[in-house]
């Protein structure tokens, strides 16, 4: 093993250039304030970041993915991780409502890509281009791909959600560099790292179902999976 995170173990392959992750069912709210598990979430978090993995390479985003090899285990190219979480907001809901006073659900008239410092000591704060041009965290061509990348991912994202009768309110994604210097989209995209609400209904359908004690956490994930699939499938 050579690394294991909140959601994630990742291991060694027999090839340098790879490495497998396993998908683990244990849940984490406010910077690791609140832990708990949600059985069932490390297989179908990992099996619908693949498919949609899938689905945005064959739309012109490149990704890490190479291979599922089990429900819960993937094999991707290893990249370094580049510090910045990326987050795409297309309602306002969590951090930006609280943070600005505006009402959940209010839909913004564009969509919004914020910068945050992937640092657990710090909190993860959010960032300006300014900010992280300075930390050195990236450069002002990173920040110009990362934004024009992540509005692509979310075009596309919000078409595929659509399709299965979810409105993709907002998500948070990574993307890292391969050796070649290529910046690739990796990490995940699931119900931990999107809100995901029912199209007509506006039920919560994601991790903020764990997060605000709503209940039904595990009928949500799973609700998210069987519309993917048979979205996915159309």
């Amino acid at each position: 093993m050579l690394y294991e995170g909140k959601a994630k173990k990742v291991f060694a392959t027999d090839q340098p250039e790879l490495v497998r992750v396993y998908y683990k069912d244990d849940a984490t709210a406010f910077n690791g304030q609140k832990r708990g598990q949600i059985e069932g979430k490390g297989a179908i978090n990992n099996q619908m970041s693949n498919l949609l993995f899938q689905y945005l390479a064959e739309h012109g985003v490149p990704t890490h993915f190479v291979e599922q090899v089990s429900e819960r285990e993937t094999i991707v190219r290893k990249v370094d991780i580049l510090p910045l979480e990326v987050v795409v907001r297309n309602v306002a809901a969590g951090s930006f409502s609280k943070r600005l006073g505006v009402l959940e659900g209010t839909v913004l008239p564009r969509p919004l890509v914020e910068f945050y410092y992937k640092n657990d000591e710090l909190g993860d704060p959010l960032l300006t281009d300014d900010q992280a041009l300075v930390l050195g965290l990236a450069s002002q061509e990173d920040l110009a791909e990362l934004r024009t990348r992540a509005l692509e991912v979310n075009r596309l994202l919000q078409e595929r959600f659509a399709a299965c009768g979810l409105a993709l309110i907002d998500f948070k994604i990574e993307f890292g560099r391969l050796p070649s210097g290529e910046i690739v989209l990796a990490d995940e995209i699931s119900p931990d790292t999107c809100r995901l609400w029912d199209k007509d209904t506006h039920q919560k359908l994601d991790k903020d179902r764990f997060r605000q004690d709503l209940g039904g956490v595990e009928d949500a994930y799973q609700e998210v999976w069987r519309r993917m699939k048979g979205g996915l499938s159309a």
